[in-house]
């Protein structure tokens, strides 16, 4: 059993981890989606905001049931879908950082709502709309880059999914406050 000493230093070092990536990388990935299937698949592990979503949304999931994933889909088709035909939202790049941080509450209270299913359905399909919003609005037509995105996306979430059914509850509630804290940092990094 891990001592008191050892958890600290374990959350300290996974925070300073995280920290250090949002040094390196941008808040953001949003540019072309249409540079080809490589490019579609390097996007949501390359962009942050991206992968921490999706890690997010395979662990709610995990916890929860997989029938968010269903959710969390549809999300993605219908901002998908507003983004392509013009459709926009204030400060979207500050939303889709904020998404990570709701996706995580969410996941931080799921185990406190008597009925978690739909509280939870709203926050992962809206956190993904944003997110695939933002990707319909760079679309010019091309389905490779989609297709990457997808099997890179799919495979996060799958992978997420998977670790997220191993967790304890307090490993669980742990990934979800890192989740609202690099949300947050995201969200403040542009300004």
């Amino acid at each position: 059993m891990p001592t008191k000493l050892s958890r600290s230093l374990l959350i300290s070092s996974t925070a300073g981890f995280g920290l250090s990536l949002l040094s390196a990388l941008p808040a953001g990935a949003h540019g072309s989606a249409d540079a080809g299937v490589m490019a579609g698949a390097l996007h949501p592990l390359l962009g942050l905001d991206h992968l921490l979503l999706l890690v997010g949304v395979g662990l709610t999931a995990a916890r929860v049931g997989p029938l968010l994933l269903g959710f969390a889909l549809g999300g993605a088709v219908l901002g998908s879908v507003f983004g392509s035909f013009g459709g926009g939202l204030p400060a979207a790049e500050v939303l889709a950082a904020l998404a990570v941080s709701a996706v995580g509450a969410a996941l931080l209270l799921s185990d406190k709502l008597q009925k978690p299913l739909p509280a939870l359905a709203s926050v992962l399909g809206s956190a993904v709309a944003v997110h695939a919003m933002l990707h319909g609005q760079e679309a010019s037509g091309t389905a490779s880059w989609w297709l990457g995105a997808l099997m890179a996306s799919a495979l996060t979430i799958g992978l997420s999914f998977a670790a997220g059914r191993q967790l304890s509850l307090r490993q669980s509630q742990v990934a979800a406050g890192l989740l609202v804290l690099l949300g947050g940092v995201l969200a403040l990094a542009p300004l």
